[in-house]
């Protein structure tokens, strides 16, 4: 497994575990959106971005807004830069991009 995939597969197991200010279910939410196609998997999502947007994942959290699923990406790239990536996370698709300092919207 390359340390991509194993960030990858701990970033995902965090989603899925219910932090203690969530509500009790999300993580069984979370499960049954990747089951039902609603969501892509992190991993592939990891891989559509990781070419434009390279660095070390630091968090994903996947949310729930206006009726859309977002996963919340927190990188660290080179320089010590964090960039945080909101995804559509049904189609992949890049929705917001910040870095301290800039913010690229587009939606």
């Amino acid at each position: 497994m390359t340390p991509r995939a194993a960030t990858a597969l701990l970033c995902l197991l965090c989603v899925l575990v219910t932090p203690a200010h969530a509500g009790e279910g999300d993580h069984e939410r979370a499960r049954r959106a990747l089951e039902a196609g609603e969501v892509l998997p992190l991993g592939q999502v990891l891989a559509l971005l990781e070419r434009e947007y390279p660095g070390q994942v630091l968090e994903v959290e996947l949310e729930r807004e206006h009726g859309t699923w977002i996963y919340e990406i927190k990188l660290l790239q080179d320089g010590g830069r964090v960039r945080k990536l909101e995804v559509d996370a049904r189609s992949g698709a890049l929705l917001r991009s910040r870095s301290k300092g800039t913010r690229e919207e587009v939606r």
